[in-house]
C-alpha cells in the first residue's frame, strides 16, 4: 500500500530500557536462557492501584504503553483504536484453561476468560480514555501488527484526525515449552548477545508492546513518516527480490528482522545482497521472536530518523549510520510466510 502517514508519538516496552528517557545510554540487555521477558516500568503513575491488582500482566503491558504513546503525542483518544497481536493474553488463557480442568468446568471465575481475549487491551484503552470511536484488533499470526497498520492507513486516508495503532505479545513457560517443541527456538542455550552467530535451527523467545500515534500531517514533534506497506505470503526468494526492486529501490538504511534461524537466511541473505553499501540493522538480539516483532522494529526505526543515532550499546561499530539517514526499509517475516516490508521516511 502507498500512503503516507506520520508517527506523532510512540512507546515502547520490551526486553530492553526502552521506556526510559535515557535511550541512548541504555546498556544491552540480555539472556542465556534462550527467552528474553520484558523489562518492566512502574505502572502506578500510569494505573490507579485498585485497578492494577485486578489487571493481568498483558494488560499492564498494553494498557502502560498506550497510555505513553498518547502523552508522548500530545493528543487525546478520540478516533480509532487499532492494534495487532499473534497470542493475546497468554497467561489468562492458560489460567482458563487449568481452571476448567481444576473445577471440572463448574465454578469458574470469568475474569482470566474475559481478560484472555484478544481485544481486550483495545477495550481496556477505550474504557479508560471514554474513547467511543473505531476499535479493531488483529489477529494474523505474523501479520497482525502490518494488518493494523494497514488498517491504519486506510482509516487516515478515510478522514481520520489520528489513529492510535499498537501491537503486543507475551511469552509463558508453558507456551515457551510448546514452542520449542516443534523448533521455534533454539535447542541449544545461548547468549542472545551473539544470536546471529549461531548459525543454526530456531531463534530465541520474545515478548512486548509497542504502540503509535498515528496522523495525518506532520509536526515538528514527529518521529517518521510511513511511506509504504507492502506485504507477502510465503513468497519464492525471486518474489522477494522483485519486491525490493519495485517497493524501495534506494534506502539509506535496512532493518532486518534477522533472528539467527539458519532456515530462513537466505531471504535476509537477498535484502542484504541487494542493498551492500548501507548499514544493515537488526533488531531481534533485543526483543526476541514474536508474532509481532516487527512493531518493535518500527519503534527502532522511527527513533533512528528522529534522532539519527542508534544506542550504542546495542549494536556493532559498523551497524551504526556514518551518513544522514533519511529512508529506512524495515523488512522482517516469521519463520518464511508472512513477510512484511514497511517504509520509513524522516520528516
Amino acid at each position: 500500500m502507498k500512503g503516507k502517514c506520520y508517527i506523532q508519538g510512540m512507546a515502547a516496552i520490551s526486553p530492553q530500557p526502552t521506556f526510559e528517557e535515557n535511550l541512548f545510554s541504555a546498556q544491552l540487555l540480555y539472556t542465556d536462557n534462550n527467552l528474553l521477558p520484558c523489562k518492566e516500568p512502574d505502572y502506578k503513575p500510569f494505573i490507579p492501584a485498585n485497578s492494577l491488582r485486578r489487571m493481568s500482566r498483558m494488560l499492564k503491558i498494553g494498557l502502560t504503553t498506550a497510555l505513553k504513546a498518547i502523552t508522548d503525542s500530545n493528543l487525546t483518544v478520540q478516533g480509532p483504536i487499532v492494534t495487532g497481536t499473534g497470542k493475546g493474553s497468554l497467561q489468562d488463557t492458560e489460567k482458563f484453561l487449568k481452571e476448567i480442568v481444576t473445577y471440572q468446568e463448574t465454578a469458574l471465575n470469568p475474569t482470566p476468560f474475559i481478560q484472555s481475549t484478544y481485544n481486550s487491551v483495545n477495550g481496556l484503552i477505550a474504557l479508560q480514555q471514554k474513547c467511543t470511536a473505531y476499535n479493531n484488533t488483529f489477529v494474523h499470526r505474523g501479520f497482525s501488527f502490518e494488518n493494523a497498520l494497514l488498517d491504519s492507513m486506510m482509516l487516515l486516508q478515510e478522514g481520520s484526525d489520528h489513529v492510535l495503532t499498537g501491537a503486543f505479545e507475551e511469552i509463558t513457560a508453558e507456551h515457551f515449552y510448546i514452542k520449542s517443541r516443534i523448533g521455534f527456538w533454539k535447542s541449544e542455550q545461548i547468549d542472545s548477545r551473539e544470536l546471529l552467530l549461531h548459525n543454526t535451527p530456531g531463534s530465541v523467545a520474545g515478548e512486548g508492546a509497542a504502540f503509535f500515534m498515528l496522523t495525518q500531517e506532520p509536526t515538528d514533534q514527529s518521529y517518521a513518516a510511513i511511506n509504504g506497506l507492502k506485504l507477502l505470503y510465503k513468497p519464492s526468494a525471486e518474489k522477494v527480490l522483485s519486491t525490493l526492486q519495485a517497493f524501495a529501490p534506494e534506502v539509506d538504511a535496512v532493518i532486518t528482522g534477522r533472528n539467527g534461524d539458519c532456515r530462513f537466511n537466505h531471504f535476509y541473505n537477498i535484502v542484504e545482497q541487494h542493498f551492500d553499501n548501507i548499514p544493515h540493522i537488526p533488531f531481534k538480539h533485543l526483543c526476541g521472536e514474536y508474532d509481532t516483532a516487527s512493531a518493535f522494529g518500527m519503534w527502532l526505526g522511527a527513533n533512528l530518523l528522529k534522532h539519527q543515532e542508534l544506542p550504542e550499546a546495542w549494536f556493532a561499530k559498523d551497524q551504526h549510520p556514518s551518513k544522514p539517514i533519511n529512508k529506512i526499509l524495515l523488512y522482517n517475516h516469521f519463520y518464511g510466510e508472512q513477510h512484511a516490508f514497511i517504509l520509513l521516511e524522516r520528516v
